[in-house]
């Protein structure tokens, strides 16, 4: 063992305050040829998992602590204290080191009560607590936030000797006094005491360096770190500071340079290594027992019993087939002893599924078991999909199932609070997941710390490239002009160097957003627990990675919201129509689906097919079946996107299928020859190659992950195989080369079967009951304005009207009135809330309407001030006697009104809507004011809708617009400039670093909202432009962080007005023909409607031959109009497709 170990060390999940990752950290300590070193975390054991396997890995012994914070006085005592120290919060660090694994299972304790009882700023515990859990655990008095060393900095010796003895009692033989240096006069202070206390009391010292990162260089990246860890500049001289380039991991040698009169101090720290031994046992698996009936003597014999029930339901024929694929995925299970965690899935499945709440057909690759399918946890038949159980549950590479569950968002707490009463409270908890500092974030967070401006730094990040699993190392090599950057100036080069530091470092701990974990006993016995400040969930201290080489039993239960969607829509057809839906057994082969939905591409609101680039390639398609859908959704993702085109061609016969080898046919014929699935790598290997089926599933992770190693090893195998089926070896290596290229590409087709089901679910619905599916669409994104605009606009596609909220007609959610109108819910009224405005309307059902802006205030209290402001904003008060304005302007005459009245009601419970004067208290009479006009209506109901709904002044604009759009895409300007139209919301004026003015506009369209960087050379062209409410026209570029089909943020590099924008970008009018027509009588029928809309732009003939190749004619003598009338009847004549505009 080396003659030095570092015991006092942070990783960055001490969040924001430690510089050096997990792997950094061991690495550093292996270069230095150290043996073993330890964590130790700020009062968490986040690190603990990945920390251990790597340290592992590396040859290094690991040793797991925790630099915990001691409380005052009890750790449930939430105040400020100030205390002879000055210090405020109350608590003082302590560095807590296991044993062994008592010591290790202690630490767990105190590091969950820290969070769960005594988080107060800081996850506290108390001396009492560590008389109770020392057991196993060594500790050293810290830094000088520590006890004794505060004192002792302080020259206090009473007191630094008091907490010393303290600690000694309860940690008898286990105490140790830390010796820190790191050019600190406080610390050097502390050092006469601390090794007075050692001699006098025989406590011993150690030496350690409080590592926060790894190289003496990194220190300024550091401070960058912490400064945002504490929301300040680097330039702020008045802040908190780690001493400079003292922090890091020190050689054995400079430790015993700082330490050389205190030997003994360096030698402690081996002595405490070696006593410290914990083994955590990865690998091992902890599941909790399912509680079997008397007469079951095994999971096993339960879970076949419940599969050969299942199975008689699913299919009514039970072929030899069958019986073969179920006892064969069956004897698997077992072999693998994982029979329990299928029983516990479909019991809570079932239980869902019992208790009405929507659950999912299936998700991942689960459902390509037969077992699945037969217990009910998966509804996609495997058989009928070709669908492989090897994909799910590997024999030859041993892992926990994973399988992944959907439900209704409004019923997976009842899901997760099922599984705590069946198994106990203290036994499941949510799943701990961690932000990290990606590429452009950290880009961004360290230019605000250096005072960079915000326009400059987002310039920067935007030119990091938008791929999946891009760093900045990759968008170096890939940018030349982000290489640039960092040439620019001094604080340009330290932007780029203290990105790179930082660069995958964690950020913050939140709540996995589907994650839970479920132990045999005790979580605590098994794992720490975290509870955030901000929320009252409680999590687990390991990521779901963690938990799984832990071996404890991790589930998703996943909040689908279009399960939400689709029961809300049956809901709402019972209501209306009396029918009972099941969902389940609807005909996935309705081609009236197929026409109207997906063919047309109208499927806003359908999962999965909603953007722009899919609803394109839905049109070229031309589905006709579910196979064809799963397809697409496999095909459409970066990567494999790129083979689309190809794979519309061959299915529509216009371009040739090609196979390697005839044997390929009968695996890639349903995909045209390409290789869509993950499923067919695995047959091709198999049926090819000679692989076994889980032997092809390694070797399809293999390709996937790019592990040149096994692939070249399992690349000699194939062709072997391959020959071995009388394949030529030269097609043998082409074939592997193929399935190298496609296999990383390949997709889940378990997921996409199960997924696409899902998708053609929620189509069926729209097509057969369009009002019920958008109106449980709306109201179930009611608080995202984007979503609402995107699906109102929809409905006005499919000629549903939306009416406004109004208090007599509304509802809290948006409710059908008739078969073409949708009535605007209450509660999507900005600042009402779903409790009141279900309150208001439920008060109007049980008594009658409401004829005064008093009768609304007299309800109840839980209909307040802010409450009837807003309902009278928004127009939902209009049918009242009083109109708008006397409402809004006489708002306190009215909430005075409603005081004295509620304050007399106590004593008076007569009638509302009776004689109110028997309350002694009658409405008073509202003034006389002017009506708002409708421009001054539509804007307060804009404020409080988040969009206009009954008068959008862009409505005079929306026939321009859409010719923009339409030019846009027959011009083939997809990737140019991006165009947007819309009214200027809010104007934010800006400087940046050379003090030029430019602002930041939130314009909104009639589908979306737009955030436009105006920078200054555009800015001096245009400000007379940039004024609030104003309708504006912007042409300029991408401005967007991540891959989006519809530009949410967006560089203006010229503006217009908004009035007559046709006719300031129109250049001709453009009118495609077919050979067929006669070009004489064309013309004469264009010259005689010209003559009825005569204007000033001429026509482009596109006349496309039989051979598909188009000619263009220029017409100058005929000047047409572009109005919407001269347009539409140009469309009548030549079609709707055949005419647009030039830009």
């Amino acid at each position: 063992m080396a003659d030095f170990v570092h015991l006092h060390n942070h990783s960055d999940f001490s969040l924001l305050d430690a510089a050096q990752t997990v792997d950094t950290m061991c690495n550093r300590v292996y270069d230095l040829k150290m043996d073993s070193i330890a964590i130790t975390e700020h009062g968490n054991l986040f690190s603990m998992i990945p920390f251990y396997k790597k340290a592992r890995e590396t040859g290094i012994k690991p040793i797991i602590g925790c630099e915990i914070y001691v409380a005052v006085n009890k750790h449930t005592d939430k105040k400020q204290i100030t205390n002879s120290l000055g210090k405020k919060w109350g608590y003082h660090h302590l560095v807590l080191l296991a044993q062994n694994n008592q010591g290790y299972k202690n630490l767990m304790a105190l590091s969950s009560i820290g969070y769960l009882e005594g988080f107060y700023y800081r996850p506290r515990v108390d001396k009492d607590l560590l008389k109770q859990f020392n057991e196993g655990l060594i500790a050293t008095s810290a830094c000088l936030a520590g006890e004794v060393t505060s004192y002792a900095a302080i020259g206090d010796y009473e007191n630094a000797k008091k907490a010393a003895l303290s600690y000694a009692e309860i940690f008898p033989d286990r105490f140790y006094l830390e010796l820190q240096d790191h050019n600190i006069p406080e610390e050097q202070a502390a050092h006469k005491i601390l090794k007075k206390l050692s001699k006098e009391l025989n406590i011993p010292l150690i030496a350690t360096n409080d590592c926060h990162y790894c190289m003496k260089e990194d220190s300024d990246a550091h401070d960058v770190l912490f400064c945002l860890g504490t929301g300040k500049n680097r330039s702020d001289t008045n802040r908190l500071k780690y001493e400079p380039h003292q922090f890091y991991i020190k050689s054995p040698d400079e430790m015993f340079q700082i330490f050389k009169d205190v030997p003994q101090a360096l030698e402690n720290t081996v002595a405490i290594a070696e006593q410290c031994n914990v083994d955590i046992s990865l690998g091992q698996y902890h599941l909790p027992k399912y509680p079997l009936a008397d007469n079951m003597s095994s999971p096993d014999d339960y879970l076949k019993q419940l599969c050969f029930e299942g199975m008689k339901k699913k299919y009514s024929s039970i072929t030899p087939d069958l019986n073969k694929r179920l006892e064969y995925e069956l004897s698997i299970i077992k072999n693998m002893g994982y029979a329990g965690y299928f029983l516990i899935t479909q019991d809570f499945v079932k239980y869902a599924k019992q208790n009405n709440i929507p659950v999912g057909p299936g998700r991942g690759s689960a459902a390509g078991s037969l077992v699945s399918y037969c217990t009910d946890i998966t509804d996609v038949d495997p058989i009928q999909y070709n669908l492989i159980f090897e994909r799910f549950l590997n024999p030859e590479r041993v892992t926990m199932p994973d399988i992944d569950i959907d439900f209704c968002i409004e019923g997976r707490d009842r899901v997760i609070n099922y599984i705590k009463d069946k198994y106990g409270h203290d036994s499941v908890a949510q799943i701990i997941t961690f932000g990290t500092m990606k590429a452009k974030s950290v880009i961004r967070d360290v230019g605000r710390v250096l005072g960079m401006s915000y326009g400059e730094v987002d310039s920067i990040a935007k030119l990091i490239p938008n791929e999946p699993k891009m760093n900045l190392r990759k968008a170096l090599k890939m940018n030349s002009d982000l290489k640039k950057i960092a040439l620019k100036s001094e604080t340009h080069k330290q932007l780029i160097d203290f990105s790179q530091t930082l660069e995958g470092c964690h950020r913050h701990a939140s709540t996995h957003a589907a994650g839970v974990v479920v132990t045999p006993g005790p979580l605590t016995n098994y794992v720490p627990l975290f509870k955030s400040p901000s929320a009252d969930e409680i999590t687990t201290q390991v990521d779901m990675n963690g938990l799984e080489e832990m071996g404890l039993l991790k589930m998703d239960f996943l909040g689908l919201r279009n399960l939400t969607v689709i029961q809300k829509t049956i809901d709402i057809i019972k209501d209306r129509h009396n029918k009972t839906i099941d969902i389940a057994k609807i005909d996935l082969d309705n081609q009236k689906v197929f026409k109207e939905i997906f063919q047309l591409a109208h499927t806003t609101g359908i999962f999965q097919f909603e953007s722009e680039g899919m609803r394109e390639y839905l049109l070229q398609l031309e589905a006709t079946s579910i196979e064809d859908l799963i397809q697409m959704t496999s095909l459409y993702r970066p990567g494999p996107m790129s083979n689309i085109p190809e794979f519309i061609a061959r299915k529509k016969g216009n371009a040739p299928i090609k196979y390697l080898h005839p044997s390929l046919e009968k695996i890639l014929k349903e995909t045209y020859g390409i290789i869509v699935y993950q499923e067919q790598v695995m047959q091709i290997s198999s049926q090819i190659g000679g692989f076994t089926l889980a032997e092809a599933d390694i070797l399809r992770r293999a390709m996937g992950k790019k592990k040149k190693d096994l692939m070249s090893s399992y690349r000699i195998k194939f062709i072997d195989g391959a020959i071995k089926q009388n394949i030529n070896k030269k097609i043998a290596i082409e074939i592997f080369e193929f399935l190298e290229k496609f296999a990383e590409y390949g997709f889940n087709k378990s997921h996409a079967a199960a997924y696409t089901i899902i998708s053609y679910q929620t189509a069926w619905l729209k097509c057969f009951y369009p009002i019920e599916f958008l109106t449980a669409n709306i109201s179930s994104d009611i608080n995202d304005t984007d979503r609402l605009i995107k699906l109102l606009s929809e409905a006005k596609r499919m000629d549903i009207e939306i009416k406004p909220p109004n208090i007599n007609y509304s509802s809290a959610d948006f409710t059908i009135q008739d078969d073409k109108t949708i009535r605007y819910g209450l509660a999507a009224v900005k600042n009402v809330g779903y409790k009141s405005a279900e309150h208001i309307a439920n008060y109007r059902l049980s008594n009658k309407k409401y004829k005064s802006i008093f009768d609304l205030c007299m309800i109840d209290e839980l209909v307040n001030k802010k409450v009837i402001e807003s309902l009278i904003l928004s127009g939902a008060c209009d049918d009242l006697k009083e109109h708008r304005a006397q409402q809004f302007e006489s708002l306190e005459t009215i909430i005075s009104f409603s005081n004295k009245f509620h304050k007399n009601k106590n004593t008076n419970q007569e009638s509302l809507f009776g004689d109110e004067n028997l309350l002694g208290i009658a409405p008073p009479a509202l003034p006389d004011t002017e009506a708002w006009s409708v421009e001054r209506c539509s804007k307060s109901e804009k404020e409080l809708l988040g969009f206009y709904l009954t008068h959008n002044p862009l409505s005079k604009h929306e026939n321009d617009l859409k010719e923009i759009i339409l030019s846009n895409k027959m011009n083939n300007k997809k990737n140019d400039a991006i165009k947007v139209g819309g009214i200027i919301a809010d104007v934010e004026y800006r400087f940046d670093k050379n003090n030029n003015k430019w602002a930041l506009l939130k314009v909104e369209s009639l589908y979306n909202t737009v955030q436009v960087y105006v920078f200054n050379d555009a800015f001096q062209k245009y400000e007379n432009l940039l004024l609030e409410d104003n309708m504006c026209f912007f042409v300029g570029r991408d401005f967007n962080q991540s891959d989006s089909d519809i530009s949410s943020r967006m560089v203006a590099n010229q503006i217009y007005n908004l009035d007559g924008i046709c006719n300031q970008l129109t250049k001709n009018i453009n009118i495609k023909l077919n050979f067929e027509n006669n070009k004489k009588d064309v013309l004469n029928s264009i010259e005689a409607l010209s003559e009825t809309y005569k204007g000033n732009y001429s026509l482009i003939l596109h006349i496309e031959n039989s051979a598909r190749n188009v000619q263009k004619i220029l017409i100058n003598k005929i000047k047409f109009s572009i109005n919407s009338h001269a347009l539409q009847n140009l469309r009548n004549k030549f079609g709707n497709k055949n005419v647009w505009l030039t830009m």
